[in-house]
């Protein structure tokens, strides 16, 4: 998949990696057109869950605040981009089904926009069977129930997670674009200007402040 926009020069490669649990990913791709056109995007789907559980750490949305403070936030990002945004009725919600089906369908970024925009943008739910079979039926997919079944499915599906890991991919979405990685919506930014200036990253005051000392540890 190519995005569109300006300035073609030489081709460039970037994995996105994302989680349909997450609404900054859905914000994050509706901006994919402010991306340039040399810059060709794989996606791939993977298990934010087993990320929180290699890295021990809580998602926002298990901290009751920062869960609050999550949603309003978004809620708010997305207005000021100007990008339709409804919550659905229940989050989290366990998006297995989703991700496998994604990765059954080729992660095109067509229709995982289109998931995304049912969850996120229309408001629909995702916690019931009742749920699933609906998207299913608005995705018109009559055999999504077996595809999301195949062995091959499900390792690749643990395979991108796994690899997100080996990178050191702590959060989605990110994009990683050779050996760097820009996480999450607000990242955006940070992502156009690198590929407008490549050369930032090497300045001697990037190198110092990415290699800094550990001044304290707290205690487990």
């Amino acid at each position: 998949m190519t995005t569109s926009g300006a300035n073609p020069a030489k081709a460039l490669q970037a994995d996105w990696y994302f989680d349909f649990n997450s609404p900054y990913a859905y914000l994050q791709l509706e901006q994919f057109d402010r991306l340039p056109s040399n810059l060709e995007v794989s996606l791939r789907p993977l298990v934010f869950g087993a990320l929180l559980a290699h890295w021990e750490h809580k998602g926002p949305a298990e901290i009751p605040e920062k869960r609050r403070h999550t949603y309003r936030y978004t809620q708010f990002r997305a207005q000021q981009l100007g990008i339709p945004f409804k919550m659905p009725p229940a989050h989290p919600f366990n998006p297995l089904a989703m991700l496998r089906l994604a990765v059954a369908m080729g992660s095109e970024k067509e229709l995982v926009q289109k998931m995304f925009r049912y969850v996120w943008q229309l408001g629909n739910g995702m916690s019931s069977q009742q749920d699933w079979q609906a998207l299913c039926a608005y995705l018109e997919i009559p055999d999504a129930d077996e595809l999301i079944q195949r062995e091959e499915v499900k390792l690749q599906l643990r395979a991108n997670t796994d690899r997100a890991i080996a990178l050191g991919i702590f959060g989605i979405p990110s994009f990683v674009l050779g050996p760097h990685l820009f996480w999450g919506e607000d990242a955006t930014g940070m992502l156009l200007h690198h590929l407008a200036h490549p050369e930032w990253l090497e300045s001697e005051e990037l190198k110092r402040i990415s290699n800094l000392p550990v001044g304290i540890v707290r205690k487990a």
